[in-house]
C-alpha cells in the first residue's frame, strides 16, 4: 500500500477542519487526553488559559469546564478557529473567550498573558522545539504551568503517521520526531522545570471492533505529555 502525500499543517487543517470534532475522536488522543487531564488543575477559576494550537477547541472546552476566567486559543488554520468558534458558542460559560489566528513560531500573544498554556500534539508539526518552548515560556506568567505533548518518538521509528481522510482521499500532516533527551535539553537551556512526564498507553476498549492498526501500538506509549512550571 502506498503511502499517501504528506501535507505542511497549514494544507492538512484546511482539509481535516470541516470534519475535525472538539473532542478526542481515536484512541491515541484519548490515551493523550487522560494524561494531560490528569495534570490539568482540577480548578482554574479566576485564571487565564491559552491553548496554543487549539484546533476546533477541545483543551479551551475543558478549561471553561473546570472554571477558567479567560480562555484563549491560537491555531495556525482559519478553518480550525472557525471549527472552534462554532464548539465554544455552544459552552454556557460566563468567562471571556478570544481566538486569534497564529503560528507557535512567533505566537500573537503578550508575553505572560497565561497562568496555564497548553499545547497539546502541535510542537511536532515543528522543527525548532527550542524555539517553539521558548515562545511557550514567553506567553506564561512567572510560576506558570505548561501542559505540552506530542505524539511519542516511538511512532516515528515504528513508521506511524499523522494521517486523516477528506472526502475519498486519504493524507498524512508533516511531523518532526522529538525524543525526550531533546525536551530536556531545551527545557534546561531555557530555564523549565520538568515537574512530571507521562507516557500514556492505549486503552484496548478505546480500539474499535474490526480495526485495521499495529498491534505494536497496544505494547508501546504513543504519547510525551510534560506538565513544566516557569520559575516565580
Amino acid at each position: 500500500m502506498s503511502r499517501p502525500p504528506t501535507l505542511n499543517p497549514a494544507e492538512a487543517y484546511a482539509l481535516w477542519a470541516h470534519s475535525y470534532p472538539a473532542r478526542a475522536h481515536n484512541p491515541v488522543m484519548r490515551a493523550e487526553e487522560r494524561a494531560m487531564l490528569g495534570l490539568m488543575p482540577a480548578t482554574l477559576h479566576g485564571q487565564a488559559v491559552l491553548d496554543v494550537g487549539c484546533g476546533s477547541g477541545r483543551y479551551m472546552l475543558h478549561a471553561l469546564r473546570r472554571g477558567a476566567a479567560r480562555v484563549i486559543g491560537v491555531d495556525l488554520s482559519p478553518p480550525m478557529l472557525e471549527r472552534a468558534g462554532a464548539e465554544l458558542a455552544t459552552c454556557q460559560a460566563d468567562a471571556e473567550v478570544d481566538l486569534v489566528q497564529g503560528s507557535l513560531a512567533a505566537l500573537p500573544v503578550p508575553d505572560a498573558r497565561a497562568n496555564l498554556t497548553i499545547c497539546a500534539l502541535v510542537v511536532g508539526h515543528l522543527e525548532n522545539l527550542e524555539q517553539s518552548l521558548a515562545e511557550l515560556r514567553r506567553v506564561t506568567r512567572p510560576g506558570g504551568t505548561l501542559l505540552c505533548s506530542d505524539v511519542h518518538p516511538i511512532g516515528h521509528a515504528l513508521g506511524w503517521l499523522r494521517d486523516f481522510k477528506s472526502g475519498d482521499r486519504h493524507y498524512a500532516v508533516r511531523h518532526t520526531q522529538h525524543l525526550y533527551s531533546q525536551w530536556h535539553a531545551a527545557c534546561a537551556t531555557l530555564g523549565l522545570c520538568i515537574e512530571q512526564v507521562r507516557e500514556p498507553m492505549l486503552d484496548p476498549a478505546d480500539i474499535p471492533d474490526g480495526a485495521h492498526f499495529d498491534r505494536t501500538a497496544l505494547e508501546v506509549p504513543v504519547a510525551l505529555v510534560f506538565q513544566l512550571r516557569l520559575p516565580t
